[in-house]
Protein backbone atom coordinates (compact mmCIF):
# COMPACT_ATOMS: atom_id res chain seq x y z
CA UNK A 1 0.00 0.00 0.00
CA UNK A 2 1.15 3.52 -1.29
CA UNK A 3 1.56 5.98 2.21
CA UNK A 4 0.17 8.87 -0.26
CA UNK A 5 -3.03 6.62 -1.22
CA UNK A 6 -3.63 5.73 2.35
CA UNK A 7 -5.67 7.82 5.07
CA UNK A 8 -3.23 8.03 7.74
CA UNK A 9 -4.37 11.64 9.48
CA UNK A 10 -0.95 11.91 11.39
CA UNK A 11 -0.30 14.87 14.78
CA UNK A 12 2.47 15.75 16.57
CA UNK A 13 -0.12 17.37 19.40
CA UNK A 14 -1.07 15.10 22.34
CA UNK A 15 -5.03 15.22 22.76
CA UNK A 16 -6.27 16.74 25.57
CA UNK A 17 -8.77 14.32 26.05
CA UNK A 18 -6.31 11.60 25.94
CA UNK A 19 -4.95 10.49 29.30
CA UNK A 20 -3.45 7.73 28.76
CA UNK A 21 -0.35 6.43 25.99
CA UNK A 22 -3.01 3.97 23.97
CA UNK A 23 -4.93 6.74 23.68
CA UNK A 24 -3.19 9.45 22.83
CA UNK A 25 -1.02 7.45 20.21
CA UNK A 26 -4.02 5.85 18.91
CA UNK A 27 -5.40 9.31 17.99
CA UNK A 28 -2.14 10.68 16.85
CA UNK A 29 -1.29 7.81 14.46
CA UNK A 30 -4.29 8.06 12.72
CA UNK A 31 -5.58 4.93 13.76
CA UNK A 32 -8.97 5.58 15.49
CA UNK A 33 -10.94 9.12 15.18
CA UNK A 34 -13.81 10.08 18.33
CA UNK A 35 -17.50 10.09 17.23
CA UNK A 36 -18.93 10.69 20.87
CA UNK A 37 -17.98 9.91 24.16
CA UNK A 38 -17.21 6.27 24.20
CA UNK A 39 -17.74 5.57 20.72
CA UNK A 40 -14.77 5.39 17.71
CA UNK A 41 -14.64 5.26 14.25
CA UNK A 42 -11.41 3.08 13.20
CA UNK A 43 -9.22 4.36 10.65
CA UNK A 44 -7.83 2.31 7.96
CA UNK A 45 -4.12 1.23 10.22
CA UNK A 46 -6.73 0.88 12.85
CA UNK A 47 -9.11 -1.79 11.02
CA UNK A 48 -6.02 -3.38 9.82
CA UNK A 49 -5.05 -4.39 13.46
CA UNK A 50 -8.15 -5.42 14.16
CA UNK A 51 -8.08 -7.22 11.23
CA UNK A 52 -5.27 -9.28 12.76
CA UNK A 53 -6.60 -9.61 15.91
CA UNK A 54 -9.56 -11.07 14.17
CA UNK A 55 -7.69 -13.53 12.26
CA UNK A 56 -5.97 -14.83 15.44
CA UNK A 57 -8.68 -15.53 17.57
CA UNK A 58 -10.38 -17.13 14.48
CA UNK A 59 -7.71 -19.31 13.32
CA UNK A 60 -7.55 -20.67 16.96
CA UNK A 61 -11.49 -20.75 18.40
CA UNK A 62 -11.94 -23.05 15.21
CA UNK A 63 -8.97 -24.94 15.75
CA UNK A 64 -10.77 -25.89 19.38
CA UNK A 65 -13.97 -27.03 17.57
CA UNK A 66 -16.27 -23.66 17.65
CA UNK A 67 -18.65 -22.77 14.63
CA UNK A 68 -19.05 -19.19 13.71
CA UNK A 69 -22.55 -17.77 14.29
CA UNK A 70 -23.37 -14.19 14.27
CA UNK A 71 -26.40 -13.34 16.29
CA UNK A 72 -28.58 -9.60 16.34
CA UNK A 73 -27.07 -6.63 17.99
CA UNK A 74 -30.50 -5.80 18.93
CA UNK A 75 -32.22 -8.40 21.45
CA UNK A 76 -35.79 -8.29 22.48
CA UNK A 77 -35.86 -7.50 26.31
CA UNK A 78 -38.68 -10.59 26.85
CA UNK A 79 -35.35 -13.11 26.90
CA UNK A 80 -33.71 -11.05 29.82
CA UNK A 81 -36.67 -10.75 31.86
CA UNK A 82 -36.22 -14.68 31.59
CA UNK A 83 -32.70 -14.87 32.62
CA UNK A 84 -33.81 -12.12 35.31
CA UNK A 85 -31.66 -10.15 34.10
CA UNK A 86 -33.07 -7.18 32.98
CA UNK A 87 -33.86 -5.44 36.50
CA UNK A 88 -30.51 -6.62 37.86
CA UNK A 89 -27.66 -5.95 35.08
CA UNK A 90 -27.69 -1.91 35.63
CA UNK A 91 -27.63 0.92 33.80
CA UNK A 92 -25.02 -0.50 31.33
CA UNK A 93 -27.63 -1.90 29.84
CA UNK A 94 -28.86 0.23 26.72
CA UNK A 95 -32.71 -0.12 27.38
CA UNK A 96 -35.36 1.25 24.65
CA UNK A 97 -38.54 0.43 23.20
CA UNK A 98 -39.78 0.02 19.23
CA UNK A 99 -42.40 1.03 17.74
CA UNK A 100 -44.70 -1.76 18.70
CA UNK A 101 -43.90 -0.65 22.24
CA UNK A 102 -41.71 -3.76 22.87
CA UNK A 103 -38.72 -3.86 25.35
CA UNK A 104 -35.50 -4.06 23.57
CA UNK A 105 -31.54 -3.72 24.08
CA UNK A 106 -28.48 -3.27 22.78
CA UNK A 107 -26.46 -6.52 23.15
CA UNK A 108 -23.98 -5.99 25.99
CA UNK A 109 -23.25 -9.69 25.91
CA UNK A 110 -25.71 -12.65 24.09
CA UNK A 111 -25.86 -15.37 26.71
CA UNK A 112 -29.73 -14.84 26.62
CA UNK A 113 -29.64 -14.74 23.14
CA UNK A 114 -27.84 -17.84 22.30
CA UNK A 115 -29.97 -19.64 24.97
CA UNK A 116 -32.80 -19.15 22.94
CA UNK A 117 -30.94 -20.15 19.82
CA UNK A 118 -29.87 -23.66 21.31
CA UNK A 119 -33.29 -24.15 23.24
CA UNK A 120 -35.10 -24.03 19.69
CA UNK A 121 -32.02 -26.05 17.46
CA UNK A 122 -30.81 -28.54 20.06
CA UNK A 123 -32.83 -31.23 21.48
CA UNK A 124 -31.29 -34.09 22.01
CA UNK A 125 -27.71 -35.38 23.71
CA UNK A 126 -26.48 -36.94 20.66
CA UNK A 127 -25.99 -33.22 19.44
CA UNK A 128 -23.78 -32.22 22.01
CA UNK A 129 -21.07 -30.96 22.83
CA UNK A 130 -21.50 -27.37 20.91
CA UNK A 131 -19.48 -24.34 21.16
CA UNK A 132 -20.84 -21.34 18.95
CA UNK A 133 -19.07 -18.17 18.30
CA UNK A 134 -19.13 -14.55 16.90
CA UNK A 135 -17.47 -11.85 16.79
CA UNK A 136 -19.75 -8.57 17.06
CA UNK A 137 -20.39 -4.94 18.02
CA UNK A 138 -21.31 -4.86 21.55
CA UNK A 139 -22.59 -1.76 23.80
CA UNK A 140 -22.17 -0.74 27.30
CA UNK A 141 -23.83 2.18 28.16
CA UNK A 142 -20.82 3.50 30.95
CA UNK A 143 -21.26 6.52 33.37
CA UNK A 144 -17.45 7.19 32.52
CA UNK A 145 -15.95 6.05 29.25
CA UNK A 146 -12.42 7.32 29.64
CA UNK A 147 -8.89 5.89 28.06
CA UNK A 148 -10.35 5.09 24.81
CA UNK A 149 -10.81 1.84 24.22
CA UNK A 150 -9.61 0.41 27.37
CA UNK A 151 -13.32 1.41 28.52
CA UNK A 152 -15.59 2.46 25.60
CA UNK A 153 -19.41 2.42 25.02
CA UNK A 154 -19.18 0.85 22.12
CA UNK A 155 -16.39 -1.97 21.25
CA UNK A 156 -15.70 -4.91 19.39
CA UNK A 157 -15.81 -8.58 21.30
CA UNK A 158 -15.70 -12.10 20.62
CA UNK A 159 -18.02 -14.33 22.67
CA UNK A 160 -18.37 -18.26 22.46
CA UNK A 161 -20.87 -20.44 24.40
CA UNK A 162 -20.77 -23.73 24.95
CA UNK A 163 -23.06 -26.05 25.56
CA UNK A 164 -22.79 -29.94 27.04
CA UNK A 165 -24.83 -32.47 28.67
CA UNK A 166 -23.19 -32.67 32.04
CA UNK A 167 -20.59 -31.16 33.95
CA UNK A 168 -18.23 -33.17 33.23
CA UNK A 169 -18.25 -32.09 29.74
CA UNK A 170 -18.64 -28.59 30.38
CA UNK A 171 -15.39 -29.00 32.47
CA UNK A 172 -13.55 -30.37 28.90
CA UNK A 173 -15.41 -27.58 26.79
CA UNK A 174 -14.03 -24.81 29.82
CA UNK A 175 -10.40 -26.54 29.41
CA UNK A 176 -10.20 -26.74 25.86
CA UNK A 177 -11.02 -23.13 25.90
CA UNK A 178 -8.28 -21.91 28.22
CA UNK A 179 -6.23 -23.98 26.00
CA UNK A 180 -7.06 -21.49 22.81
CA UNK A 181 -6.85 -18.59 24.84
CA UNK A 182 -3.38 -19.23 25.88
CA UNK A 183 -2.62 -19.95 22.46
CA UNK A 184 -4.36 -17.10 20.99
CA UNK A 185 -2.77 -14.35 23.65
CA UNK A 186 0.83 -16.20 22.81
CA UNK A 187 0.16 -15.41 19.25
CA UNK A 188 -0.54 -11.93 20.26
CA UNK A 189 2.69 -11.36 21.55
CA UNK A 190 1.90 -9.88 24.48
CA UNK A 191 3.13 -10.30 28.03
CA UNK A 192 0.00 -11.63 29.72
CA UNK A 193 -1.92 -13.64 32.98
CA UNK A 194 -4.37 -16.10 33.38
CA UNK A 195 -6.06 -15.30 36.63
CA UNK A 196 -8.21 -16.20 38.81
CA UNK A 197 -11.45 -14.01 38.56
CA UNK A 198 -14.66 -12.89 39.53
CA UNK A 199 -17.59 -13.93 37.76
CA UNK A 200 -19.78 -10.67 38.28
CA UNK A 201 -22.91 -10.08 36.39
CA UNK A 202 -22.28 -12.69 33.93
CA UNK A 203 -22.42 -15.23 36.67
CA UNK A 204 -21.53 -18.91 36.71
CA UNK A 205 -19.55 -21.16 39.45
CA UNK A 206 -15.85 -19.78 38.30
CA UNK A 207 -13.97 -17.81 35.64
CA UNK A 208 -10.65 -16.95 34.68
CA UNK A 209 -9.37 -13.50 33.22
CA UNK A 210 -6.64 -13.22 30.83
CA UNK A 211 -5.01 -9.72 32.13
CA UNK A 212 -1.78 -7.64 30.06
CA UNK A 213 0.27 -6.39 32.43
CA UNK A 214 0.37 -2.62 31.41
CA UNK A 215 0.98 0.32 34.17
CA UNK A 216 -2.29 1.78 32.81
CA UNK A 217 -4.30 -1.04 33.57
CA UNK A 218 -7.77 -0.48 35.57
CA UNK A 219 -7.09 -4.03 37.60
CA UNK A 220 -4.52 -5.14 40.40
CA UNK A 221 -2.82 -8.50 39.76
CA UNK A 222 -1.56 -10.46 43.07
CA UNK A 223 1.08 -12.54 41.75
CA UNK A 224 3.40 -14.80 43.23
CA UNK A 225 7.44 -15.00 43.32
CA UNK A 226 7.87 -18.84 43.67
CA UNK A 227 5.09 -20.20 42.06
CA UNK A 228 2.57 -20.16 38.70
CA UNK A 229 -0.84 -18.43 41.28
CA UNK A 230 -2.60 -15.19 40.03
CA UNK A 231 -5.24 -13.85 40.67
CA UNK A 232 -7.14 -10.98 40.61
CA UNK A 233 -7.16 -8.31 43.73
CA UNK A 234 -10.89 -9.09 44.00
CA UNK A 235 -10.47 -13.04 44.14
CA UNK A 236 -6.88 -13.25 45.90
CA UNK A 237 -7.64 -15.76 48.31
CA UNK A 238 -5.74 -15.11 51.98
CA UNK A 239 -4.73 -18.14 53.72
CA UNK A 240 -6.06 -19.07 57.28
CA UNK A 241 -5.08 -17.45 60.01
CA UNK A 242 -2.44 -19.71 61.89
CA UNK A 243 -3.54 -20.67 65.00
CA UNK A 244 -3.32 -18.92 68.26
CA UNK A 245 -0.77 -20.25 71.14
CA UNK A 246 -0.67 -17.21 73.18
CA UNK A 247 -1.73 -17.34 77.03
CA UNK A 248 -3.51 -14.04 77.49
CA UNK A 249 -6.38 -14.17 79.56
CA UNK A 250 -9.74 -13.30 78.55
CA UNK A 251 -10.95 -10.08 79.85
CA UNK A 252 -14.21 -8.51 81.20
CA UNK A 253 -15.72 -6.54 78.23
CA UNK A 254 -15.62 -2.84 79.59
CA UNK A 255 -17.62 0.53 77.97
CA UNK A 256 -15.34 3.54 77.90
CA UNK A 257 -15.22 6.42 76.55
CA UNK A 258 -13.84 7.65 73.62
CA UNK A 259 -14.50 11.18 72.76
CA UNK A 260 -14.23 12.11 69.45
CA UNK A 261 -12.18 9.16 68.41
CA UNK A 262 -13.88 8.39 65.25
CA UNK A 263 -10.97 6.60 62.94
CA UNK A 264 -9.06 3.35 63.52
CA UNK A 265 -5.88 5.33 64.46
CA UNK A 266 -7.11 8.10 66.71
CA UNK A 267 -9.16 4.81 68.51
CA UNK A 268 -5.55 3.05 68.78
CA UNK A 269 -3.48 5.94 69.98
CA UNK A 270 -5.92 7.11 72.70
CA UNK A 271 -6.40 3.72 73.76
CA UNK A 272 -2.71 2.48 73.35
CA UNK A 273 -3.25 -0.49 71.76
CA UNK A 274 -2.41 -1.38 68.04
CA UNK A 275 -4.13 -1.24 64.95
CA UNK A 276 -4.73 -5.25 64.61
CA UNK A 277 -6.25 -5.41 68.55
CA UNK A 278 -9.43 -3.21 66.83
CA UNK A 279 -12.47 -4.77 65.18
CA UNK A 280 -13.54 -2.67 62.31
CA UNK A 281 -17.40 -2.53 62.10
CA UNK A 282 -18.60 -1.54 58.23
CA UNK A 283 -22.20 -1.58 57.24
CA UNK A 284 -23.33 -2.27 53.58
CA UNK A 285 -26.47 -3.06 51.78
CA UNK A 286 -26.85 -6.72 50.53
CA UNK A 287 -29.44 -6.79 47.60
CA UNK A 288 -32.10 -5.10 49.96
CA UNK A 289 -30.73 -6.22 53.40
CA UNK A 290 -28.37 -4.23 55.17
CA UNK A 291 -25.49 -6.76 57.08
CA UNK A 292 -22.37 -5.55 59.51
CA UNK A 293 -18.52 -6.55 58.09
CA UNK A 294 -15.79 -7.16 60.25
CA UNK A 295 -12.54 -7.19 59.74
CA UNK A 296 -9.27 -6.47 61.80
CA UNK A 297 -8.37 -2.69 62.18
CA UNK A 298 -5.37 -2.83 60.04
CA UNK A 299 -7.73 -4.58 57.21
CA UNK A 300 -10.11 -3.60 54.25
CA UNK A 301 -13.21 -5.36 53.45
CA UNK A 302 -13.15 -6.72 49.84
CA UNK A 303 -16.55 -6.11 48.99
CA UNK A 304 -16.48 -8.98 46.11
CA UNK A 305 -15.89 -11.88 48.65
CA UNK A 306 -18.45 -10.69 51.01
CA UNK A 307 -21.09 -10.55 48.36
CA UNK A 308 -19.85 -14.06 47.25
CA UNK A 309 -19.90 -15.40 51.07
CA UNK A 310 -23.85 -13.69 51.27
CA UNK A 311 -24.80 -14.97 48.02
CA UNK A 312 -25.96 -11.38 46.79
CA UNK A 313 -26.32 -10.18 43.35
CA UNK A 314 -25.35 -6.53 44.54
CA UNK A 315 -23.35 -5.35 47.17
CA UNK A 316 -22.78 -1.33 48.36
CA UNK A 317 -20.93 0.51 51.31
CA UNK A 318 -23.39 2.60 52.94
CA UNK A 319 -22.02 6.34 53.89
CA UNK A 320 -22.55 8.27 57.25
CA UNK A 321 -25.98 9.69 56.36
CA UNK A 322 -27.49 6.47 55.27
CA UNK A 323 -26.55 4.69 58.32
CA UNK A 324 -27.63 7.04 60.39
CA UNK A 325 -31.02 7.71 58.50
CA UNK A 326 -32.04 4.03 58.27
CA UNK A 327 -30.34 2.38 61.45
CA UNK A 328 -29.52 5.72 63.54
CA UNK A 329 -26.19 3.90 64.00
CA UNK A 330 -23.15 6.64 64.65
CA UNK A 331 -20.44 5.84 62.22
CA UNK A 332 -16.72 5.78 63.97
CA UNK A 333 -18.22 4.04 67.01
CA UNK A 334 -19.98 1.00 65.38
CA UNK A 335 -19.35 -2.46 66.50
CA UNK A 336 -20.80 -6.26 66.76
CA UNK A 337 -22.06 -6.31 70.58
CA UNK A 338 -25.82 -6.18 70.02
CA UNK A 339 -25.63 -5.18 66.21
CA UNK A 340 -29.57 -5.55 65.31
CA UNK A 341 -27.89 -6.61 61.41
CA UNK A 342 -26.56 -10.02 60.59
CA UNK A 343 -22.48 -9.91 60.86
CA UNK A 344 -20.82 -11.59 58.83
CA UNK A 345 -16.97 -11.74 60.11
CA UNK A 346 -13.15 -12.37 58.72
CA UNK A 347 -11.54 -15.32 59.65
CA UNK A 348 -9.00 -13.33 61.72
CA UNK A 349 -11.83 -11.45 63.83
CA UNK A 350 -12.86 -14.67 65.19
CA UNK A 351 -9.33 -15.54 66.35
CA UNK A 352 -9.02 -11.68 68.06
CA UNK A 353 -8.68 -11.45 72.38
CA UNK A 354 -9.51 -8.84 74.48
CA UNK A 355 -10.02 -6.38 71.48
CA UNK A 356 -11.87 -3.39 71.18
CA UNK A 357 -14.71 -2.16 68.72
CA UNK A 358 -17.42 0.34 68.58
CA UNK A 359 -20.58 0.26 71.47
CA UNK A 360 -22.92 1.93 69.07
CA UNK A 361 -23.15 4.78 71.07
CA UNK A 362 -21.32 8.38 70.09
CA UNK A 363 -18.09 8.45 72.06
CA UNK A 364 -17.89 4.83 73.53
CA UNK A 365 -16.37 1.49 72.68
CA UNK A 366 -15.84 -1.74 73.99
CA UNK A 367 -12.63 -2.77 75.44
CA UNK A 368 -11.80 -6.60 76.46
CA UNK A 369 -14.42 -7.70 73.49
CA UNK A 370 -13.58 -11.55 72.71
CA UNK A 371 -15.85 -12.45 69.57
CA UNK A 372 -16.86 -16.03 70.47
CA UNK A 373 -18.47 -14.65 73.78
CA UNK A 374 -19.38 -11.04 73.28
CA UNK A 375 -21.73 -11.06 69.90
CA UNK A 376 -23.13 -13.66 67.39
CA UNK A 377 -21.47 -13.84 64.02
CA UNK A 378 -24.25 -15.07 61.57
CA UNK A 379 -21.27 -15.93 58.79
CA UNK A 380 -17.38 -16.15 58.53
CA UNK A 381 -14.69 -16.27 55.79
CA UNK A 382 -12.03 -14.64 53.77
CA UNK A 383 -13.61 -11.48 53.64
CA UNK A 384 -9.87 -8.86 53.61
CA UNK A 385 -8.39 -7.60 50.81
CA UNK A 386 -5.09 -9.22 50.52
CA UNK A 387 -1.71 -7.13 51.66
CA UNK A 388 1.82 -7.26 50.78
CA UNK A 389 2.56 -9.05 53.90
CA UNK A 390 0.44 -12.14 52.97
CA UNK A 391 2.05 -15.20 51.51
CA UNK A 392 0.42 -17.38 48.55
CA UNK A 393 -2.31 -19.64 49.38
CA UNK A 394 -0.57 -22.50 47.20
CA UNK A 395 3.23 -22.45 48.12
CA UNK A 396 3.39 -19.77 50.87
CA UNK A 397 5.90 -17.87 48.84
CA UNK A 398 6.26 -13.82 48.76
CA UNK A 399 3.30 -11.98 46.86
CA UNK A 400 3.31 -8.76 44.74
CA UNK A 401 1.21 -6.74 43.00
CA UNK A 402 0.95 -5.57 39.29
CA UNK A 403 -1.24 -3.84 37.30
CA UNK A 404 -3.25 -5.54 34.33
CA UNK A 405 -5.66 -5.03 31.92
CA UNK A 406 -8.38 -7.41 31.33
CA UNK A 407 -9.12 -8.69 27.86
CA UNK A 408 -10.38 -12.07 27.77
CA UNK A 409 -12.71 -13.41 30.82
CA UNK A 410 -13.79 -17.18 30.19
CA UNK A 411 -16.54 -18.39 32.75
CA UNK A 412 -17.87 -21.94 33.71
CA UNK A 413 -21.74 -20.87 33.71
CA UNK A 414 -23.72 -24.18 34.77
CA UNK A 415 -27.37 -23.94 34.15
CA UNK A 416 -27.59 -20.49 35.21
CA UNK A 417 -29.31 -19.57 32.07
CA UNK A 418 -30.72 -22.72 30.50
CA UNK A 419 -32.36 -23.19 33.72
CA UNK A 420 -33.95 -20.22 34.27
CA UNK A 421 -34.70 -20.09 30.35
CA UNK A 422 -36.35 -23.59 30.26
CA UNK A 423 -33.40 -24.78 27.58
CA UNK A 424 -33.24 -28.46 27.67
CA UNK A 425 -32.10 -31.62 25.96
CA UNK A 426 -33.65 -35.07 25.91
CA UNK A 427 -30.44 -37.42 27.71
CA UNK A 428 -29.89 -40.59 26.88
CA UNK A 429 -33.06 -41.95 29.22
CA UNK A 430 -35.35 -39.74 27.45
CA UNK A 431 -36.00 -37.30 29.66
CA UNK A 432 -34.92 -33.52 29.93
CA UNK A 433 -32.37 -31.88 31.29
CA UNK A 434 -31.18 -28.32 31.02
CA UNK A 435 -27.62 -27.32 29.09
CA UNK A 436 -24.76 -27.19 30.81
CA UNK A 437 -23.24 -23.89 29.77
CA UNK A 438 -19.69 -22.04 29.44
CA UNK A 439 -19.18 -19.33 27.79
CA UNK A 440 -15.85 -17.29 26.75
CA UNK A 441 -14.83 -13.18 25.86
CA UNK A 442 -12.11 -11.82 24.12
CA UNK A 443 -12.24 -8.12 24.10
CA UNK A 444 -11.21 -7.35 20.49
CA UNK A 445 -10.79 -3.65 20.01
CA UNK A 446 -9.34 -3.64 23.66
CA UNK A 447 -6.35 -5.78 22.24
CA UNK A 448 -5.46 -3.07 20.35
CA UNK A 449 -5.08 -0.50 23.05
CA UNK A 450 -3.45 -3.22 25.55
CA UNK A 451 -1.18 -3.91 22.83
CA UNK A 452 0.41 -0.10 22.78
CA UNK A 453 -0.14 0.43 26.38
CA UNK A 454 2.69 -2.29 26.58
CA UNK A 455 5.05 -1.43 23.52
CA UNK A 456 5.42 1.93 23.10
CA UNK A 457 7.93 4.38 23.61
CA UNK A 458 8.95 7.98 23.65
CA UNK A 459 8.55 8.31 19.81
CA UNK A 460 5.44 6.11 19.05
CA UNK A 461 3.90 2.67 18.93
CA UNK A 462 6.17 -1.22 18.90
CA UNK A 463 3.77 -3.21 17.24
CA UNK A 464 4.57 -6.87 18.16
CA UNK A 465 4.82 -8.23 14.26
CA UNK A 466 1.62 -10.38 14.56
CA UNK A 467 -0.56 -7.54 15.46
CA UNK A 468 0.74 -4.16 13.12
CA UNK A 469 -0.55 -3.22 10.51
CA UNK A 470 1.81 -3.71 8.02
CA UNK A 471 4.98 -5.65 9.00
CA UNK A 472 7.48 -3.11 7.21
CA UNK A 473 7.68 0.24 5.75
CA UNK A 474 9.88 1.47 2.97
CA UNK A 475 10.98 4.99 2.79
CA UNK A 476 11.91 6.68 -0.29
CA UNK A 477 14.52 9.54 1.16
CA UNK A 478 14.80 10.68 -2.45
CA UNK A 479 11.74 11.43 -4.45
CA UNK A 480 13.41 14.23 -6.23
CA UNK A 481 16.09 11.74 -7.53
CA UNK A 482 15.41 9.62 -10.57
CA UNK A 483 17.51 6.39 -9.58
CA UNK A 484 16.81 5.98 -5.90
CA UNK A 485 13.54 6.54 -6.67
CA UNK A 486 13.66 3.98 -9.53
CA UNK A 487 15.49 1.53 -6.63
CA UNK A 488 12.92 1.77 -4.01
CA UNK A 489 9.62 1.43 -6.73
CA UNK A 490 11.54 -1.88 -7.26
CA UNK A 491 12.11 -3.13 -3.91
CA UNK A 492 8.32 -1.91 -3.48
CA UNK A 493 7.09 -4.69 -6.03
CA UNK A 494 9.77 -7.14 -4.61
CA UNK A 495 8.36 -7.39 -1.31
CA UNK A 496 5.28 -7.69 -2.42
CA UNK A 497 5.44 -10.01 -4.88
CA UNK A 498 7.58 -11.78 -1.79
CA UNK A 499 3.97 -11.39 -0.14
CA UNK A 500 5.54 -9.01 2.47
CA UNK A 501 2.79 -6.45 3.82
CA UNK A 502 4.36 -3.19 3.37
CA UNK A 503 3.50 0.42 3.42
CA UNK A 504 5.72 2.33 1.07
CA UNK A 505 6.06 5.90 1.99
CA UNK A 506 5.59 8.04 -1.26
CA UNK A 507 5.43 11.32 -0.02
CA UNK A 508 6.88 14.15 -0.89
CA UNK A 509 8.10 15.07 2.39
CA UNK A 510 11.06 15.62 4.31
CA UNK A 511 13.43 12.68 6.02
CA UNK A 512 12.72 13.56 8.90
CA UNK A 513 9.00 14.19 9.03
CA UNK A 514 9.29 10.30 7.39
CA UNK A 515 11.44 9.29 9.95
CA UNK A 516 8.95 10.33 12.99
CA UNK A 517 5.78 9.00 11.08
CA UNK A 518 7.24 5.81 11.16
CA UNK A 519 8.54 5.80 14.62
CA UNK A 520 5.04 6.48 15.60
CA UNK A 521 2.79 4.22 13.66
CA UNK A 522 4.89 1.15 15.25
CA UNK A 523 5.19 -0.85 11.94
CA UNK A 524 8.30 -3.52 13.29
CA UNK A 525 10.96 -3.08 10.46
CA UNK A 526 11.66 -0.02 8.09
CA UNK A 527 13.22 -0.14 5.09
CA UNK A 528 15.55 3.24 4.16
CA UNK A 529 16.53 4.05 0.54
CA UNK A 530 18.66 7.28 1.09
CA UNK A 531 22.11 8.50 1.10
CA UNK A 532 23.73 5.18 2.09
CA UNK A 533 22.34 3.21 -1.14
CA UNK A 534 23.32 6.42 -3.15
CA UNK A 535 26.77 6.35 -1.69
CA UNK A 536 27.21 2.82 -1.39
CA UNK A 537 24.96 1.22 -2.61
CA UNK A 538 23.46 -0.57 0.91
CA UNK A 539 19.74 0.19 1.97
CA UNK A 540 19.30 0.53 6.13
CA UNK A 541 16.71 -1.89 7.74
CA UNK A 542 16.43 -0.88 11.10
CA UNK A 543 14.17 -2.83 13.93
CA UNK A 544 11.72 -0.56 15.85
CA UNK A 545 12.14 -2.61 19.23
CA UNK A 546 15.51 -2.49 19.42
CA UNK A 547 16.92 0.13 17.49
CA UNK A 548 19.20 -1.70 15.75
CA UNK A 549 20.30 -0.84 11.70
CA UNK A 550 21.35 -3.02 9.33
CA UNK A 551 22.93 -2.10 6.53
CA UNK A 552 22.00 -4.63 3.26
CA UNK A 553 22.96 -5.05 -0.11
CA UNK A 554 19.48 -4.62 -2.37
CA UNK A 555 19.74 -8.26 -3.41
CA UNK A 556 19.88 -9.36 -0.04
CA UNK A 557 17.16 -7.11 1.68
CA UNK A 558 13.84 -9.08 0.42
CA UNK A 559 15.54 -12.33 1.88
CA UNK A 560 16.23 -10.90 4.95
CA UNK A 561 13.05 -8.80 5.96
CA UNK A 562 11.41 -12.09 5.16
CA UNK A 563 13.20 -14.63 7.32
CA UNK A 564 12.89 -11.32 10.26
CA UNK A 565 9.33 -11.86 10.05
CA UNK A 566 9.18 -15.32 9.47
CA UNK A 567 11.28 -15.86 13.03
CA UNK A 568 8.97 -12.73 14.67
CA UNK A 569 5.88 -15.33 13.66
CA UNK A 570 7.51 -18.41 14.57
CA UNK A 571 6.80 -20.01 11.35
Amino acid sequence: MRYSQLLIPTTKEVPAEAEVISHQLLLRGGFIRKLTAGVYSYLPLGFRVLRKVMTIVREEMDRAGAQEILMPMVQPGDLWMESGRWQHYGPELLRFRDRGERDCCLSPTAEEVVTDLARRELRSYRQLPVNLYQIQTKYRDEMRPRFGLMRGREFIMKDAYSFDADDEGASASYEKMRVAYNRIFTRFGLDYRMVDADSGSIGGSFSHEFMVLADAGEDTLVLCRDCDYASNVEKAAVSAPEPRHDTEAPQEMQRIATPGKKKVASVAEFLNVPPEKIIKTLIFRADEECVAALVRGDREVQTVKLKNLLGASEVEALNEDQIWEHLRLPVGYIGPVNMPLRVAADNEVMDMVNAVCGANEKGFHYQGVNPKRDFSVQMTGDLRQVAAEDRCPHCGGPLHFREGMEVGHIFKLGTKYSAAMNATFQDAEGGQKPFVMGCYGIGVSRILAACIEQNHDDKGIIFPVPLAPFQVILLNLGMDDADLTQRAEQLYQELLAAGVEVLFDDRDERPGAKFNDADLLGIPFRLTVGKTFKKEGKLELRDRKSGETTLLAAEEAVAEVKARIAKALDL
